[in-house]
C-alpha cells in the first residue's frame, strides 16, 4: 500500500516550505511521502539547513523545486505555508485536499533580531502546528 503524498508550498521553496519537509519527513516519513516546491523556487537558505541539522534531521536530499513539477501528481494534501503563495499558487487537480496554514517570512522576523533563533524558534513551531494538520488532516493513525 502506497503512503498518502503531502506537498508542502511556499514562494521560494527556500525556507518555510523546506523546513516543513524536513520536519515532517522526520516526525512522519514512515507514514507519508512529503515533498516541497515554491511558486518562484530559488535555493534553500543556508540556516535552514543547519537548524534542521541541530534537530537531528538530514535534509541532504532537499534541494529548491518549482510547483510545476508536481501539477499533474496525485496528491493527498497541498499545504501553503505562506500567504503569498497561497493567493499564487496554481490549482493541483489531482490534489484531494488543499489547506492554507501560514507563517510569517523568518527573514523578516529576523530583522533586528538572532537569526537563528528565529529559524530554531519556526521550525519548532512547524514541527507543533504541521505535524498534527497533517496527521488530522490525512486521518494518520
Amino acid at each position: 500500500m502506497s503512503k498518502p503524498k503531502v506537498l508542502v508550498i511556499c514562494t521560494g521553496n527556500s525556507m518555510r516550505s523546506q523546513l516543513a519537509e524536513g520536519v515532517l519527513r522526520h516526525e512522519l516519513g514512515d507514514r507519508i511521502e512529503v515533498f516541497s516546491a515554491g511558486t518562484s523556487p530559488s535555493h534553500i537558505y543556508p540556516l535552514v539547513i543547519e537548524v534542521l541539522k541541530d534537530a537531528g534531521i538530514d535534509s541532504g536530499a532537499q534541494y529548491s523545486k518549482s510547483v510545476n513539477l508536481f501539477l499533474d501528481e496525485e496528491m493527498d494534501l497541498v499545504i501553503t505555508v505562506c500567504d503569498h503563495a497561497n493567493e499564487t499558487c496554481p490549482h493541483f487537480p489531482n490534489a484531494r485536499k488543499r489547506v492554507h496554514h501560514g507563517y510569517p517570512d523568518p527573514i523578516r522576523l529576523a530583522f533586528n533580531s538572532d537569526e537563528y533563533q528565529v529559524f530554531a524558534g519556526l521550525r519548532d513551531q512547524i514541527k507543533a502546528e504541521l505535524v498534527p494538520l497533517v496527521i488530522r488532516e490525512l486521518v494518520l493513525r
